[in-house]
């Protein structure tokens, strides 16, 4: 394949984080009708994506608060192209020990638990191929054949070593030298999931956050009733083609319409690559949706079992367990793990349903 620069037909970041603030709002459902407790909202932008953090109750200021400071902290700590940050540090150690967070301990954790068990579908050090495609710094580039086989060989998450200290409770890892990591395929859900502790530490026992694609939830709605969650049409991201009903719980989708470019060859490149051929994961998926009590693992599994595809990842479901999916097909029909049955309602007429056993 001969290589070739690329140029997006988007017309830049500034309409990006204006379509993405739309979904933000749009993500979760009926906000407005959660009885007479006071709401606070905030808007963040972190990790190239617009977020929106609502509470509930008196605690409700300080509970935002207290969240928006957890996630500038992992933005800051997470960005491997950041000289200060952790992720760099590790990637630059040449092999060496680097002092980490919990938070980076967990996905690493949680990463290497689904990268065992689906068969190396999720990497976090892909990190060189994703950025050879230009999905970094959105300087899309159709690499050649030649590129994307010199780049394969750094791929060696097999060969990360989390080490943890309990005396202590610190954790240490390393990378071999050469190898580079990236957390973008976990890091908004572990964003999530820790935004949502902050605000319960801070005293909020109904809450909501939603980072891009990334929907975690605190507790109930205010008058005891669950959340309804928007499932993003991927033919038409500024609707929806279902809602789900679902009380304390993660929701997050990956899919091949959130970020993509057209190649000079016609065809549409997406962001979620396959580790085992370099090229963005070709299936009969548009999206997978994950729902999951913890947000990290949520993360994790919903670009592993995009990556797998229909098949392999309802066998992963059954096999494994721990979380209920989505899938939504090219033929325009979804699949619905059987868990559920009794929280999920199609809304849109362009789409069929059913449910896996």
């Amino acid at each position: 394949m001969k290589h070739t620069k690329i140029l997006s037909k988007k017309t830049g970041r500034i309409v990006t984080r204006l379509i993405l603030l739309t979904l933000c709002l749009s993500m979760v459902l009926g906000l407005s009708a959660c009885g007479e407790a006071k709401m606070s909202q905030k808007q963040v932008f972190a990790m190239d994506t617009v977020m929106t953090l609502t509470a509930y109750g008196k605690n409700a200021d300080d509970g935002l608060n207290a969240a928006q400071q957890v996630i500038s902290s992992l933005d800051v700590m997470l960005d491997p192209e950041l000289p200060t940050s952790t992720t760099y540090a590790i990637n630059h150690a040449d092999g060496q020990n680097i002092a980490v967070s919990g938070q980076i301990a967990k996905m690493i954790t949680s990463a290497q638990y689904v990268y065992k068990q689906s068969g190396g579908a999720l990497d976090l050090t892909l990190y060189p191929v994703i950025k050879l495609w230009g999905f970094i710094d959105d300087k899309f580039y159709l690499p050649s054949d030649e590129e994307i086989m010199s780049e394969l060989p750094k791929l060696c998450f097999d060969k990360v070593v989390l080490t943890s200290f309990p005396a202590s409770g610190s954790f240490a890892v390393s990378v071999p030298a050469g190898a580079q990591m990236s957390f973008g395929a976990v890091a908004k859900g572990c964003a999530a999931e820790n935004a949502i502790d902050a605000m319960r530490l801070a005293g909020v026992t109904s809450g909501i956050v939603s980072l891009g694609g990334n929907v975690q939830t605190l507790g109930l709605k205010p008058d005891g009733s669950n959340w309804n969650i928007a499932v993003q049409d991927p033919n038409n991201p500024a609707s929806h083609l279902g809602v789900l009903s679902l009380g304390e719980t993660a929701v997050v989708t990956s899919g091949s319409y959130q970020r993509n470019f057209e190649g000079i060859d016609g065809k549409l490149y997406h962001h979620i690559i396959n580790p085992a051929t370099g090229y963005p994961a070709d299936n009969n998926l548009l999206s997978c949706t994950i729902i999951c009590d913890d947000g990290t693992m949520a993360d994790c599994l919903s670009t592993a079992m995009f990556v797998l595809g229909e098949t392999k990842a309802l066998n992963y479901w059954r096999t494994t367990g721990g979380f209920e999916m989505i899938l939504v097909k090219k033929d325009n029909s979804i699949v619905c793990t059987k868990g559920l049955m009794e929280k999920f309602t199609l809304s849109n007429d362009n789409y069929t349903l059913k449910f896996s056993e």
